[in-house]
């Protein structure tokens, strides 16, 4: 049996380039919109996701290892190197019930910018309603999975 461990951290504001929400950003789609497809290609099939990420400061450094799914040098946008990444199962309190995600991880070194802070986890799930920035946040997640520095 799989030991769980129930992790909470507050909602804060991301770059907003995963969503397409920045003014800024050169993916008026977003790049989880974009990214999606090669994911699913690949194996993962995250339809069921909003397209964009929760993200959850957890008010630590932590590590993570052992994804349930890993990409390497995925090509997801033709003016930019490819990329990799690696998704964490993971399951979501929306405040009624624990509903399935999965923690995104693209790969620092392989990644341009936006990089988030190192005390946030990056998490896609289906929409949660009635959520705000500051918010608690509780996730679920393998022991093993992700680890406190």
């Amino acid at each position: 049996m799989i030991k769980m461990k129930k992790i909470e951290g507050n909602l804060v504001s991301g770059h907003q380039v995963a969503s397409g929400i920045a003014k800024d950003s050169p993916f008026s789609k977003g790049t989880i919109a974009m990214q999606t497809p090669y994911f699913l290609k690949a194996g993962l099939d995250l339809s069921f996701c909003y397209s964009g990420t929760l993200n959850i400061d957890l008010g630590y450094e932590f590590t993570l290892s052992s994804p349930d799914f890993q990409f390497d040098k995925i090509k997801w946008a033709e003016q930019f190197p490819a990329e990799s990444f690696s998704f964490f199962k993971c399951s979501v309190f929306n405040g009624h019930v624990w509903q399935l995600g999965y923690i995104y991880l693209p790969h620092p070194e392989t990644k341009l910018g936006h990089f988030q802070q190192s005390t946030v986890i990056e998490v896609l799930t289906a929409k949660l309603e009635n959520v705000h920035y500051g918010d608690k946040i509780a996730i679920n997640i393998a022991r093993s999975k992700l680890v406190r520095l």
